[in-house]
């Protein structure tokens, strides 16, 4: 499906500042450089509270988070959320205002991560940063005044693949055990060649050059692209994890592997929503400030956090 007239404009302004990432700019500082330039000043859902913190990572670095309350109660739920950016963009400010809005729409507690960032680090850095905040939230949900019962992971594209990894690596190392998992576009494989890939052009935002960039950055050795904490989807299992909800997009190279990691999931016995959305490219979440459709999609899958996370008490 082509992408929706309404998003043409947002896709066309983002690829003016978006970096030729694997053509003319083949520096992630400079890469950063162009991101932060191109960024519009985002609406921010007002929050009962804001706070910076230090969390522990792994091999004992600390990693900058921002957590944000939506309003003044004990015992809320929690998310603890990894942006995206190809574990090389992104950070706490150039997602604030998706966080922001996922507590509002969910109605939880939301600890942002700022894991970190390749080539600097490399894989496994950001995969066991995201275990070991995801533990920190757990182990402290209730000074942060959070139910430790009810705690999710979420992410978007890069993000979403760190997510459901902290998620796994739970299982496989004895906790915590988060309720559920909230997957935006997620990466889950390294398949350049998938259906998505061959149908990806321009119009998609992120396309197949971006991707392989991305991946040369966090992983340049092949062999260690088929370790899980790098592909979910080569898991031999997937069973024990957490509930999920995994969002698609239409123009998006991801699409594929996204439908193929819930697909997995439900045949491990996970119970998993899929919410696909056609005509939106990668990214769309960090358009619902001014894409009315953006909005909407992300308005649903917040509400689906906030079921599976029973917000209301």
């Amino acid at each position: 499906m082509p992408l929706h007239p309404d998003a043409v404009p947002w896709v066309e302004a983002a690829r003016a500042g978006f970096p030729d990432l694997g053509g003319s700019v083949t520096d992630a500082a400079r890469a950063r450089e162009m991101m932060v330039e191109a960024a519009r000043e985002p609406v921010r859902a007002p929050m009962a509270r804001v706070e910076d913190r230090l969390v522990p990572g792994a091999d004992g670095v600390k990693l900058p988070a921002r957590i944000y309350w939506p309003r003044n109660k004990p015992g809320q739920a929690l998310v603890v959320y990894f942006h995206g950016g190809g574990w090389v963009l992104g950070g706490l400010d150039s997602h604030d205002a998706t966080a922001r809005a996922l507590a509002s729409g969910a109605g939880t507690i939301v600890v942002s991560v700022d894991y970190r960032l390749a080539p600097e680090h490399r894989f496994p850095a950001a995969a066991e940063d995201a275990y070991a905040a995801t533990r920190w939230v757990a182990e402290n949900a209730v000074e942060l005044g959070g139910d430790p019962a009810r705690l999710a992971v979420a992410g978007d594209s890069a993000g979403g693949n760190l997510a459901t990894v902290a998620a796994r690596l739970a299982v496989e190392r004895g906790g915590p055990e988060p309720a559920f998992q909230l997957l935006v576009y997620p990466v889950t494989d390294h398949d350049f060649d998938t259906e998505s890939y061959a149908d990806s052009d321009d119009d998609c935002l992120v396309t197949r050059q971006h991707m392989i960039w991305f991946w040369d950055q966090y992983a340049p050795d092949p062999a260690q692209r088929d370790d899980p904490r790098a592909s979910p989807l080569r898991a031999r299992d997937l069973s024990g994890l957490p509930p999920a909800h995994v969002v698609t997009a239409g123009r998006d190279p991801l699409r594929t592997e996204g439908r193929r990691y819930a697909e997995r999931l439900r045949a491990a016995g996970v119970p998993t929503s899929t919410q696909h959305c056609p005509g939106l490219p990668h990214g769309f979440a960090g358009f619902v400030d001014h894409l009315p459709l953006a909005a909407r999609a992300m308005a649903q899958a917040h509400a689906v956090v906030a079921a599976a996370l029973d917000t209301r008490s």
